[in-house]
């Protein structure tokens, strides 16, 4: 891994943002993707920059192409006739970008290929799970021999036990685990569990942060809520979120008043460690502990949402990255290897009150699937090799930094946010601790820069609000390419 990072700063432009010693005078700020070595000679730097304009001359008339696409919007109005909005869920169908949808028929590794044989650089990796790429040889032949052998059982079997012990070993804040189908599933049963656990039933959550949805739950959400301007949903009673507390993140004196009014019957206080639903925000030094520390004294529940973060960060996630310890944890994404899954799990004190054990109701019919277990076993048991978090860190850096390259270079107001192989690119110039300050983002700004980047071939999420994803299935070249892209499409907003 140590080559790969080497080799990272020798070739990622954000290796070149150097002044020049030899010189009397700092040199320019100089990009030079092509080259192997720092650029410090006049002459030097303009054999650089010629090479750099006659690639992007060369490759021209791939990025600006007008993608073909009427085999996506012959699907799509076949779609619109049988499907609410022509999709399955709501932040697929490019409303807050403008446009059609694509529909994709194969992805391998890095790409994606639609049903008009475009093909695209993702960055959406199927929202947070493809952390190995798509169709990862482990995942595939996993599957495949788990589907020889009975695609369910609705009997207990011994993958969904391997990934318990997985699961459990790695994340050291959980002693049991119970397995579900989905994100939503895992925060809904969590919720409930630590309502049954504590006999309170107030729960905290925070503006931006999505938790699924769960009626009670959806309320000042992300994700694809925030994107349709709907972070309140239709249908929802007011009694179902009578017992939910929403408070803005990062706000310590916001959660102290709660817990001054209301602490005798706060259950806890749910969150995602690093909200990834309303684009991507990292918690303040020490809120995390604060939050902490306050439902300890006041014998609440803490509870991680990482369904995103996951097995994304690390394998101890966000808890291990910043070193705390909740109650309970809700997993997703990763830990199903692409397949529908979730988890949630905790302290044996509490998960002992689940069913059949205790008197807390939570069942599943597909719950442990066996394909999903193959899958997600697979894959957590690839991530044991700590090179694939240093290779998609060290690609995460690189990308971060060239796109802000890229966005000072074309005098685009960003802020880049990323933590480990998350990241998310605001169109503002305003720092963003919170909901309310990534609402400040240019959101017609986003939508020039998606299709752009679109048409180019590379795919960002249809979304200001959502995060992107590197696999390990990505590379130099991907990364790249990817900045050269940003960079045209950037001096065209």
């Amino acid at each position: 891994m140590n080559l790969v990072r080497r080799s990272l700063s020798r070739r990622i432009p954000a290796a070149y943002f150097k002044y020049n010693p030899a010189c009397e005078r700092p040199a320019r700020i100089i990009f030079a993707p092509f080259t192997s070595r720092i650029i410090y000679s006049k002459a030097e730097r303009l054999r650089a920059n010629c090479t750099f304009r006659v690639r992007l001359k060369r490759e021209s008339v791939f990025c600006l192409r007008m993608r073909s696409s009427a085999e996506s919007q012959a699907l799509f109005d076949r779609a619109l006739q049988w499907i609410p909005g022509g999709v399955n869920s709501p932040v697929r169908a490019f409303r807050a970008v403008g446009g059609n949808p694509f529909f994709a028929v194969r992805a391998n590794g890095a790409t994606v290929w639609d049903v008009d044989d475009n093909e695209y650089i993702d960055y959406v990796g199927t929202w947070g799970p493809a952390i190995l790429g798509h169709a990862p040889q482990v995942v595939v032949d996993a599957v495949q021999k788990a589907a020889g052998q009975g695609t369910s059982f609705g009997i207990p079997n011994p993958l969904e036990v391997r990934m318990a012990e997985l699961v459990v070993n790695s994340v050291p804040s959980v002693e049991k685990v119970r397995m579900c189908n989905s994100g939503t599933e895992a925060t809904m049963s969590a919720i409930r569990l630590a309502r049954g656990f504590t006999k309170r039933s107030k729960i905290i959550k925070f503006e931006g942060c999505y938790h699924g949805h769960v009626d009670s739950l959806l309320v000042k959400a992300g994700s694809g809520a925030l994107t349709l301007g709907q972070p309140d949903s239709a249908g929802v009673p007011p009694e179902f979120t009578s017992q939910t507390i929403v408070l803005p993140f990062n706000d310590v004196e916001a959660v102290r008043r709660a817990f001054a009014e209301h602490g005798a019957n706060i259950a806890g206080i749910i969150l995602e460690p690093v909200p990834a639903n309303a684009g991507l925000y990292l918690p303040c030094d020490g809120y995390l502990e604060f939050l902490r520390e306050i439902t300890i004294r006041h014998e609440s529940l803490l509870i991680f949402d990482e369904v995103m973060t996951g097995f994304r960060l690390g394998l101890k996630g966000a808890q291990g990255r910043f070193g705390i310890t909740p109650d309970l944890s809700c997993f997703g994404k990763v830990i199903g290897g692409g397949l529908p899954v979730g988890a949630f799990g905790g302290r044996s004190q509490i998960m002992d009150c689940l069913a059949p054990d205790g008197p807390v109701y939570q069942a599943g019919t597909l719950s442990g699937n066996p394909l999903a277990m193959a899958a997600g076993v697979s894959v957590l048991e690839a991530l044991s090799d700590d090179s694939v978090y240093d290779k998609i860190e060290a690609l995460g850096k690189a990308l971060s930094d060239g796109l802000a390259w890229a966005a000072e270079s074309s005098g685009v107001a960003v802020q880049l946010q990323r933590i480990g192989s998350m990241a998310c690119c605001y169109f503002t110039d305003t720092p963003v601790h919170n909901m309310a300050d990534a609402m400040k983002s240019d959101r017609e700004r986003f939508s020039k820069y998606f299709h752009g980047m679109l048409e180019a071939g590379v795919y960002v999420a249809p979304s200001q609000f959502e995060a992107g994803f590197i696999s390990a299935a990505h590379d130099e070249a991907a990364i790249e390419r990817t900045i050269e892209v940003a960079a045209r499409v950037m001096k065209t907003l």
